[in-house]
């Protein structure tokens, strides 16, 4: 680095990434902030420039650098940050660390260390083990240990385990194997390590009372408050245990029982218009996401589902890793599961997305539904997912309809095109829908609210298909009845 580049830098003044030393006999405070700075975003420790910024230098020679070396060694595990010198006149010079950040688990002297700001402060314990969890995630956690040898096949639930292989066929996501009998079905998706089940076999399957005692956190709790909090008691308690597929429904059935639906007859139309309070298919989204994200360490942790007068909750124990933040999960991301192997059973048996787009959809469909975007947050070791009440409910006008109203009575306005009415209006009206996944011809018809399926959308779909725009979800068979279309 130039002097010019130094001074520069200098001007900028402590903050995360910079820190001052007026000399190197603060060496061992500068090598916390250097540890600091691995476990963060990286950044610049100078050796001979004052807390004020005043650029004094300091004599360097070759003990100068080897006693930084020496404390730098200090760090655990190693690390090796540049050393330069910048001469400033004077036969002096500044001693500058360059760091690269990390985000890791390095510690000096045995202590995790973070940058808050300008001040360098010990890592709290809860941040060191969540990132030590992140750093050994992909060889050892909790899903892809070891059942207890005395469980076995005749403890799960074998009628799921043939309704997943039979729903990831039709959905084109597993091969049809030579042999499927439960066993081999569980060997192929991946269930097995070294002859014996693995933790992901009994929380995907398990269905034997027996196994409550070692595997208590595999059960759903579900509420419907009273009011807008739980200090006034309950309507309805309940508390299942089960595997990750019956405690689905059992969410599914209660939120059934409990979320109002609202309706209006349309005149013209023979079918009533529905809107739920919540729409179904984001809190299925949602508590699917619970079930298969959640931290299943914890013996006592249980997936949740607290209904209020005001909104609906869903819980799920554990906390965001691998950098997710409840902002990125409101936008596009990438799909980081902390329990792969559970996620990729959810994902074959069609369950969930896996490319990061669930909490996209669920956006989507309150947005039909005319709900408020849900929000997730991260509340005591635990990751909270709220809905709020459809706006059907206050103003008895379905999502969009009071925008459609206005466009009608606006002086000037032009009528709306209607997607049979331009070829590439329609094209495009396809394209958005498939956006939220795979549909079929009869499903893509519906949602365009044609009354059967058209020629005109038969020739869209061709047109698609020629320009290489989606593509058959069973490729191999083009006239299948459980054929769909995706984009490509």
């Amino acid at each position: 680095m130039r002097l010019e580049e130094l001074q520069k830098l200098v001007a900028k003044g402590e903050s995360e990434g910079l820190e001052f030393k007026k000399t190197t006999g603060q060496r061992s405070e500068a090598a916390k902030t250097v540890c600091a700075m691995l476990n963060g975003l990286g950044g610049f420790v100078l050796f001979g420039v004052s807390d004020k910024g005043e650029i004094a230098g300091q004599q360097v020679t070759a003990k100068t650098l080897e006693d930084i070396t020496q404390e730098l060694r200090k760090i655990e595990p190693p690390a090796f940050p540049e050393i330069e010198t910048v001469a400033i006149g004077n036969d002096k010079a500044v001693i500058l660390i360059r760091i690269s950040g990390k985000m890791g688990t390095y510690c000096y002297d045995g202590r995790p260390y973070l940058r808050h700001g300008p001040t360098t402060q010990i890592m709290p314990r809860s941040e060191y083990e969540k990132r030590v969890l992140d750093k050994f995630h992909a060889h050892r956690r909790w899903e892809n240990e070891l059942a207890p040898d005395w469980v076995t096949v005749k403890d799960l639930d074998e009628e799921e385990i043939q309704s997943t292989l039979q729903n990831a066929i039709k959905l084109g996501r597993m091969k049809n194997p030579s042999q499927t009998d439960s066993e081999s079905i569980l060997r192929g998706l991946g269930l097995f390590d070294d002859g014996r089940l693995i933790n992901a076999a009994v929380a995907l399957y398990g269905k034997s009372e027996r196994l409550f005692s070692n595997y208590p956190q595999l059960s759903i709790r579900l509420a419907r408050f009273r009011g807008s909090d739980r200090l006034t008691g309950f309507m309805d308690n309940r508390d299942y245990w089960g595997n990750a597929f019956d405690l689905l429904r059992r969410g599914e059935l209660f939120l059934l029982d409990h979320v109002s639906i609202s309706g209006r007859v349309v005149p013209g139309k023979m079918i009533r218009e529905d809107y739920p309070l919540y729409p179904p298919l984001a809190t299925r989204e949602a508590l699917a996401n619970s079930i298969c994200h959640r931290d299943y360490t914890t013996p006592g942790g249980a997936v949740a589902i607290a209904l209020y007068d005001d909104r609906l909750e869903i819980i799920n124990p554990g906390v965001l890793h691998f950098d997710i933040t409840p902002e990125k999960l409101a936008r596009p991301h990438e799909s980081k599961p902390w329990n792969p192997i559970i996620a990729s059973v959810f994902y074959r048996a069609g369950v969930i997305e896996k490319w990061g787009m669930g909490t996209l959809n669920i956006i989507d469909w309150c947005k039909e539904n005319g709900n408020p975007k849900p929000t997730w947050e991260v509340r005591a070791e635990s990751v909270v997912t709220t809905f709020l009440p459809s706006s059907f409910f206050a103003t008895g006008k379905k999502p969009g309809e009071e925008a459609e109203e206005a466009e009608k009575v606006r002086p000037g306005s032009r009528p709306e095109w209607k997607p049979e009415s331009r070829p590439e209006s329609l094209e495009d009206a396809v394209l958005d829908l498939l956006k939220k996944g795979p549909l079929s011809k009869g499903e893509l018809s519906q949602a365009l609210g044609h009354k059967h399926i058209s020629g005109a959308l038969k020739k869209t779909l061709i047109s698609l298909l020629k320009q290489e725009k989606i593509a058959y979800t069973i490729p191999n068979k083009p006239n299948s009845r459980l054929q769909k279309y995706k984009l490509n």
